[in-house]
């Protein structure tokens, strides 16, 4: 079954003001939502035809941009989702014109290591990373910083 869920997700645009479970997934998650209304994030909800496997965003522009508040729905957990969520998410991202995505981390850093990210130095951020509020104010310093190429 699982493997037909994986041929049948949808991934829609979600606006973090106008979509409550969005926010509200987030926040159960533990994952930081000051400033999920902010213009260069893009949010989506990822769904079959069981129902919401989870969420993910995507921040910035440029060829550089952070991998955003990756959550899988508490009933569609350890069913082999998550990768294909993130792999849609960095199908996104090369689309619109990224080459690296970077994410930080307090608890998946295993998950993302499986997925091909690797550990990178918070020193060696590019500008557009350490920019960002996810990067200087809202994750904390112990969160794993991790990096991959995608094209």
């Amino acid at each position: 079954m699982v493997r037909n869920a994986h041929r049948r997700m949808r991934m829609t645009p979600v606006c973090p003001e106008a979509d409550d479970a969005l926010t509200r997934e987030i926040a159960a998650a533990g994952l930081p939502i000051d400033d999920l209304g902010e213009s260069d994030r893009q949010f989506f909800r990822f769904d079959d035809d069981i129902g919401i496997i989870g969420y993910g965003g995507i921040e910035g522009t440029g060829a550089d941009r952070l991998l955003r508040s990756v959550v899988i729905a508490p009933a569609r957990r350890n069913a082999g989702l998550g990768g294909t969520l993130v792999a849609a998410l960095e199908r996104a991202a090369l689309h619109d014109g990224a080459r690296t995505l970077y994410l930080l981390t307090t608890t998946a850093e295993p998950f993302f290591r499986r997925l091909g990210y690797t550990s990178a130095e918070r020193g060696g951020a590019p500008a557009a990373i350490a920019g960002s509020t996810e990067f200087s104010t809202l994750c904390p310093a112990s969160a794993a910083f991790m990096v991959k190429k995608i094209a």
